[in-house]
């Protein structure tokens, strides 16, 4: 999709940050773009980040480096050299960069256009032209205006003030957070998502635009419905644990994940049309298993409303759901579920996800030499006219591109 088109992914020493635009420019890289890394001497700071390959700490073995990073090549490039960014901005469709390295507003502006990678005061009009082409992403923990503008943050900053660490946990409990930062990777996966939008307008108005990514606003998004309900509403949603949002009209809480033989598995107790052939299913499936489940299989899904269920009769569905589920196995579970075309699903960890039957049958795994190992890495997210984008080179080393790319203005 992106051929010929040259992103510059800006690094600054902000692992947060870092990690946002590696993950924006991973998207773009993907899709086709050369993503060229302006890394300060020093190194992109995910390169120090833990695991590492063979538990070999090295800036080229680092797992969240290599996940974020392939398909890219690195250059060095200090501050101090105004030379090497003026040509890396001067060939560039889309800067992706941490802060307002680039200024949107004095973009082609000529002696007023004072960032670091401006540094020809007497540039011509054609160069002028080319900048009001160009793409800018920025992408920070709070956005690039307002009262926390470039205000620096964790993970567990930019999540905690999006509201969906709130919501994370067991009910009564204490919010919880993910092992691994999700801030960062939604919000690069925004970043892409503008910069391509971005971009599709410039082939009408042939003008750049600035793309303003801000984290606490892309974690928003993760749980959608408490803010409409607090809008729309006015109601505060609370953490749920494993139960549902939304499926009662007297305050019932419905359990969605639930434990099986060997794991998890989610599933419902739903009305109406969208529940009422997978409840018959349940039933008939308990019924051949010869499971007591009086209250459950005792139910008319003509007429059954979840909605207004009382907690008690909630509760009581839900031990003889939970006792049926914890017979099962996550496999046996979801070749039942197919069989008899209903709702539901287990819930996969690493290791399900790598033995998937649907992402093996599509090709989706590719083995790529790094450092002297091969590993298996996640490919393409979709198909585009039946082919999916390939790991076309490994993470770069240091500066292993800085000839090819800049040529005699570092040599």
């Amino acid at each position: 999709m992106l051929d010929g088109l040259r992103v510059v992914e800006i690094v600054d020493a902000d692992q947060w940050a870092a990690a946002a635009v590696a993950q924006c420019g991973r998207i773009l890289a993907d899709l086709g773009a050369d993503v060229v890394k302006a890394e300060p001497p020093e190194g992109d700071p995910v390169r120090r980040v833990p695991p590492f390959v063979g538990d070999e700490a090295d800036p080229d073995r680092g797992l969240m480096w290599i996940a974020l990073n392939a398909n890219k090549r690195s250059v060095v490039v200090s501050r101090k050299d105004e030379k090497a960014r003026a040509a890396l901005l001067r060939d560039a469709d889309v800067v992706v960069q941490p802060s307002l390295l680039v200024d949107p507003r004095v973009q082609g502006e000529g002696p007023e256009g004072q960032g670091p990678l401006f540094s020809d005061r007497r540039e011509r009009v054609s160069e002028r032209s080319e900048r009001e082409r160009l793409v800018i992403v920025t992408v920070t923990p709070y956005g690039a205006s307002g009262p926390l503008a470039e205000t620096p943050a964790s993970d567990l900053e930019v999540t905690a003030s999006s509201g969906s660490l709130w919501l994370a946990g067991e009910p009564g409990g204490p919010p919880v957070r993910t092992t691994l930062p999700q801030s960062p990777l939604w919000t690069g996966m925004y970043a892409a998502a503008g910069a391509l939008l971005a971009l599709f307008a410039r082939r009408t108005t042939g003008r750049g635009q600035h793309v303003d990514v801000s984290g606490q606003q892309s974690m928003v998004t993760v749980h959608p419905p408490a803010p409409v309900f607090a809008d729309v509403a006015h109601e505060e949603h609370m953490r749920l644990g494993p139960n549902l949002l939304g499926r009662s009209i007297v305050g019932a809480r419905f359990r969605n994940i639930w434990p099986c033989a060997d794991g998890h598995v989610s599933f419902a107790i739903q009305g109406g049309p969208i529940g009422r052939h997978t409840g018959r299913m349940l039933a008939a499936w308990m019924s051949e298993k010869g499971f007591a489940a009086p209250r459950f299989r005792a139910i008319d899904w003509d007429t059954f409303d979840n909605r207004t269920l009382s907690q008690a009769d909630v509760d009581a569905l839900e031990s003889e759901v939970g006792a049926f589920l914890a017979t099962l196995t996550k496999r046996e579970f979801f070749d039942g579920v197919i069989a008899r075309n209903m709702l539901g699903y287990p819930v996969a960890d690493a290791a399900d996800i790598y033995t998937d039957e649907q992402l093996r049958s599509r090709a989706f795994w590719q083995d790529v030499a790094i450092d002297g190992a091969t590993l298996t890495f996640p490919g393409g997210f979709a198909l585009f006219d039946g082919e999916r984008p390939r790991i076309r080179r490994a993470p770069p080393r240091l500066g292993e591109h800085q000839r090819e790319v800049l040529g005699r203005v570092t040599a």
